[in-house]
């Protein structure tokens, strides 16, 4: 993870480390909001963007994210859909499962080698490496701190990051983490720090990025 940093999204690689941010759906109801922030998102450059939406209404999350799609192969950045493998399907996007979610392998079936698959391990690394033996590209532990976004997600240690540095795959951290915390996750082994609150729930989420960013070590931009 010595790499000097980059700002370039040109390689099959580039989104292997960074920030991962994800979209929440109360904070960015409005949709000239949802609009707006995203692009400023995107402009500050990003490792990984998610669409997260729970609706029900799959014709207006289909829209979303048929928009998002379009925004982040315009600024070269991989777009991944939380849970939803048949949405991923339609919009060319990546997929993040959860354990009660879809199964990795029928993921990886129905969106080929070279998408990009995340599955959720909370704190187990017996999870990972299933996840990973099933085609997983990378995998996810926390929560780490608390969380507004998923207040009742069960607490993991930090020292799991570490641990998983042997599982040989991008290692994503996520749960409460914020500006005052995303050192010490990426210090502890992350290399994908992902954040909800910390972009969305401030009236300029491309500031909060470029803040974001300026506080984690250069060796985590490939």
């Amino acid at each position: 993870m010595t790499a000097a940093f980059t700002d370039a999204r040109d390689s099959a690689k580039a989104w292997q480390s960074g920030l991962y941010v994800i979209t929440d759906a109360d904070l960015l109801a409005d949709e000239d909001t949802f609009m707006s922030a995203i692009r400023a998102v995107l402009r500050e450059g990003v490792a990984l963007l998610q669409y997260r939406n729970k609706s029900t209404d799959d014709a207006f999350r289909y829209r979303q994210a048929h928009w998002l799609a379009e925004q982040c192969q315009a600024s070269n950045t991989p777009l991944i859909i939380n849970d939803d493998v048949m949405l991923a399907s339609a919009v060319g996007a990546g997929v993040h499962v959860g354990t009660d979610d879809a199964d990795v392998a029928w993921a990886r079936s129905m969106l080929g080698t070279d998408a990009i698959i995340g599955a959720t391990c909370h704190g187990d690394l017996a999870l990972a490496r299933k996840a990973l033996d099933n085609g997983a590209s990378y995998v996810a532990f926390g929560r780490f701190y608390p969380s507004r976004t998923k207040p009742g997600a069960v607490a993991a240690p930090l020292s799991v990051l570490s641990e998983a540095r042997q599982l040989g795959c991008p290692v994503a951290a996520i749960g409460g983490i914020d500006s005052d915390t995303a050192p010490e996750v990426a210090a502890a082994g992350a290399d994908l720090i992902a954040v909800v609150g910390a972009v969305f729930r401030y009236p300029d989420p491309g500031q909060r990025v470029r803040q974001l960013k300026a506080g984690l070590p250069l060796a985590i931009f490939r």
